[in-house]
């Protein structure tokens, strides 16, 4: 396994595995005895960064979320996981009733909400301090001012270490910073979006924002995060569900792009000269991109997860990073 540093100060920043595992249907979709298998296969592995969500699975239950964060917790306490693993959650995307949604419904991001919110996921995952915060989506209900200071009073009381973003728009991301650095507050670090080999159609809308996908990260987030090299990208979705490979999940609208055709035939070329699959040359793109990603990797089975873990020793020359780049 290699490793990467997220966050600059140095009583909060971790050394995390350049692969995250998410922990989205773990409890639910994912059955406790395949998780827990999947979970140790990755901690012997030397994986070191699990994600979650306060609001997984709501979808498949009918009810709120917060499957995700339990099974986890019953994991950490069954094998003795400590603060050698980091654990990042997200508040503010969980519906607030039964029966309805993160867009419709959401807890949002208001000052009492992200300390309330909190304290249940660091329940249900039985720790002390969260190791890594995000603000899940937007909430423009609520003045980013006092979504800053709401998150760095956690940071300040020591119940959580870094702090992220997800799902928001790159002015965002840089108002909410910006607020918090005049203020002598502690900001995101970390901010998770979609991120794959693929280029994303930014027009499109999306469940967030009928204006565009602001999940995605596109040119205008990754040139910020050139430009803020101290950020690190936390990439979700980076094998879109299985759609590189599987004939019986495409790709969608979303990626229906002029440039489509050219990088997909550069994918297939990569992997045939390094015997790799595509799953595997995507990942390692990510991982020692231009703006490095961390890819943060779903897994239903051990044999899944087996082919991401892969992926981390495979090394691109750098005619084939070129070529993967300049296809269109």
């Amino acid at each position: 396994m290699r490793y990467r540093t997220i966050g600059t100060d140095p009583k909060t920043r971790r050394e995390v595995s350049v692969l995250s595992l998410g922990a989205m249907l773990f409890g639910t979709a994912t059955d406790e005895a395949t998780s827990f298998a999947i979970l140790d296969r990755y901690v012997e592995a030397g994986g070191t960064f699990i994600d979650t969500s306060d609001n997984y699975a709501f979808w498949l239950t009918g009810g709120q979320g917060g499957e995700s964060e339990e099974l986890l917790g019953r994991w950490r306490r069954s094998r003795g996981i400590g603060d050698e693993i980091v654990v990042a959650t997200k508040l503010g995307a969980r519906p607030l009733a039964p029966g309805t949604g993160y867009v419709d419904n959401p807890e949002g991001l208001s000052a009492t909400v992200i300390r309330e919110a909190a304290e249940r996921s660091r329940e249900r995952l039985g720790m002390a301090k969260l190791d890594l915060l995000y603000a899940h989506i937007e909430d423009h209900r609520v003045p980013l001012r006092e979504t800053v200071a709401g998150f760095a009073e956690l940071v300040a009381e020591g119940t959580v270490g870094l702090l992220g973003v997800s799902n928001h728009r790159a002015w965002r991301v840089e108002r909410a910073r910006s607020l918090a650095a005049a203020a002598g507050l502690p900001g995101y670090e970390v901010l998770q979006y979609h991120h794959t080999y693929l280029q994303r159609r930014a027009d499109l809308p999306s469940e967030l924002d009928r204006d565009g996908d602001v999940g995605s990260a596109g040119p205008d987030l990754i040139s910020y995060l050139r430009a803020e090299p101290e950020l690190a990208l936390v990439a979700y979705s980076p094998l879109v569900r299985g759609a590189y490979t599987r004939p019986d999940k495409p790709l969608g609208a979303g990626y229906d792009l002029p440039s489509a055709p050219g990088r997909l035939a550069a994918l297939e070329a990569v992997a045939k000269e390094t015997g790799a699959t595509v799953n595997q040359v995507v990942l390692a793109w990510l991982i020692d991109a231009e703006v490095p990603a961390i890819p943060l990797v779903g897994a239903s089975s051990v044999a899944q997860l087996e082919e991401s873990l892969a992926a981390v020793d495979l090394e691109l020359t750098a005619e084939q990073r070129a070529r993967l780049d300049a296809a269109r």
